[in-house]
């Protein structure tokens, strides 16, 4: 006997997303239309869906994890109905309920009704966008492709060839499964002949071959705010892929790339740019000039005495934040004292004078001490 968790290779407390997700996996290896004459894989599938039958069931895996361990409810056989009723009458629990629920019907039906797949919600897609960084930082609108599968238009979904329309599964009745007896109890498991859709396609669509889906690219129209910074994602709800059995739509992300400037350095909601002044702008004090990313200017004031590194803040002058262009983050300015690479014989007689006039003190001799 093997244990129902063990089967799907998942731990006792998996959620049912994991639960789904460990099928799925087994499942697409194991299926008989994969391993066509292997018996051993079909016996494995038989197993696997078993084990997902009750486990993604919430009372079939509520009665398991209460009673499987001791009550023989595993996958393989070897179970003793005896066992079983001692057990829970132990508990002085009524079975009667319990297993007609559990073993006798086929979810999101009854015994004898045909199967109804339950709703799925669509996957979620992303696509990306790469703007310049003039766009970025004043907002806009794209028209962006996405490809993706919708339900064929040809077929409607149904997978049949146009004027014609699926037929009944023979073997299971529509169902879309069968019951294996297991003494005491039966387990239900996906038909083989119908893949469990209870559906038999005789003329697949040409245009989807059988998929009841095809590709299509659509067109989404996106806002994109101002100061968006690069590594943003933007959701579109419901524009993702298609549901399943009437399920809702996934949602749509688009990873926004934004293209460097060769002037300004984003840090938050803040540009950081570098501005050079001369010698004297920086030891008299001056009024300079300093571009902003929105390539307007504006004047600020270098102090008297200024080092080279010196950040001054321009409020007001940043990216938007949150989108709104009314609030901005900063324009911070470093300023880069020049150094001349040449001097003119004025320039040089003029720098001699300043040295002689600053008294000779040794500016370095702090190092020594």
């Amino acid at each position: 006997m093997r244990d129902l968790y063990e089967t799907l290779g998942v731990t006792k407390s998996a959620s049912t997303d994991e639960i789904k997700r460990a099928y799925r996996k087994l499942a697409q290896k194991w299926h008989p239309d994969k391993n066509a004459g292997d018996a051993a894989a079909e016996e494995k599938f038989k197993q696997i869906t078993a084990a997902y039958d009750t486990l993604s069931d919430a009372a079939k895996r509520k009665a398991y994890d209460q009673f499987g361990a001791s009550g023989g409810m595993a996958v393989g056989g070897g179970f003793d109905p005896s066992d079983f009723r001692d057990f829970a009458g132990q508990r002085g629990v009524d079975l009667s309920d319990l297993l007609s629920d559990l073993f006798g019907r086929v979810r999101g039906g009854g015994p004898s009704g045909a199967a109804r797949p339950a709703p799925e919600r669509g996957s979620d897609l992303q696509t990306s966008v790469t703007l310049s960084f003039d766009d970025a930082l004043t907002g806009v609108q794209l028209t962006i492709p996405v490809s993706k599968d919708v339900t064929c238009p040809d077929c409607r979904g149904t997978r049949a060839a146009p004027g014609t329309v699926p037929i009944t599964c023979p073997e299971c009745k529509g169902r879309g499964v069968r019951s294996r007896n297991q003494g005491f109890f039966s387990l239900s498991e996906p038909c083989l002949h119908c893949a469990g859709t209870g559906q038999i396609v005789e003329r697949a669509c040409p245009t989807c071959s059988g998929r009841g889906r095809t590709g299509r690219t659509k067109r989404y129209t996106v806002r994109i705010p101002a100061g968006v910074k690069d590594g943003a994602r933007i959701r579109l709800p419901g524009r993702g892929g298609e549901g399943l059995s009437g399920g809702p739509p996934g949602d749509l992300f688009v990873l926004v790339n934004v293209s460097a400037s060769s002037l300004f350095e984003r840090r938050g909601d803040d540009f950081l740019v570098e501005v050079p002044v001369t010698f004297p702008e920086a030891a008299l004090g001056s009024q300079i000039e300093v571009p902003t990313p929105r390539r307007e200017r504006v004047r600020v004031k270098v102090p008297a005495g200024t080092r080279d590194g010196r950040m001054l803040r321009v409020k007001g002058r940043g990216a938007a934040v949150g989108g709104a262009d009314d609030k901005r983050g900063d324009l911070l300015v470093r300023l880069r004292v020049q150094v001349p690479d040449k001097l003119s014989r004025q320039q040089r007689e003029a720098l001699e004078k300043y040295a002689a006039l600053d008294g000779g003190a040794d500016i370095r001799e702090q190092l020594f001490t």
